[in-house]
């Protein structure tokens, strides 16, 4: 007498008919899909046995229902990101929810690096002194007027030089009374050469 081979959920004899093993069990595809196939994300219906099934958090859809949120671009095989239980691609997720640069005001994609400052945002290569158009990057720099200056060029074009050594004045600067009409402006270590003047702190 032949053995039976039957569903294990169902009973049906599975001889000349496909199945699946699961936990060593027979099932007919019916039962197996009732039982154990996950329901699609995108178009609620049941994932079968033909069709891939893509994961995500605990999350299925049909490989043909994988895709970007918004433009609707296949997802498969391409890096993408959630927002708000929605997949999108990277390039409509950059457009939505990335920062503009300040300055080429373009997107700022994921992943690369960017520079802020009091709410603004760079990238990297856009983070540029005006005056020498070396990119600042870690460095200190002075804003001026909506612009933002690295030290020496800051220096070079906006402080104060000591009248005696020409050296620029960033704190500490001393005014000769005598010589306040021209506005000239003495370094702390040039006041010695001043003595029997009058001398008031410049800060």
């Amino acid at each position: 007498m032949t053995e039976r081979f039957d569903c294990h959920y169902c009973k049906e004899s599975l001889f000349g008919k496909k199945y699946i093993l699961r936990e060593e069990n027979p099932y007919c595809i019916k039962c197996y899909e009732s039982l154990y196939s996950n329901t699609c994300e995108e178009c609620k219906k049941s994932i079968g046995c033909d069709c891939k099934d893509l994961s995500y958090k605990d999350r299925h859809w049909h490989e043909t229902c994988f895709h970007c949120f918004q433009c609707k671009n296949s997802l498969v095989d391409k890096p993408f990101a959630a927002k708000e239980e929605h997949l999108l691609c990277t390039e409509c997720y950059s457009n939505e929810y990335s920062s503009k640069c300040s300055e080429c005001k373009k997107t700022i994609m994921p992943g690369t690096r960017k520079m802020e400052y009091k709410g603004n945002s760079w990238h990297e290569t856009c983070f540029i002194c005006p005056r020498c158009q070396q990119p600042i990057g870690t460095k200190s720099f002075i804003p001026k007027d909506n612009q933002n200056f690295c030290v020496p060029c800051y220096e070079k074009q906006f402080a104060m030089q000591c009248v005696q050594c020409k050296k620029p004045i960033t704190t500490g600067g001393i005014t000769c009374r005598a010589a306040m009409a021209q506005g000239n402006v003495l370094c702390t270590g040039c006041k010695k050469q001043l003595s029997g003047q009058q001398l008031h702190f410049r800060i």
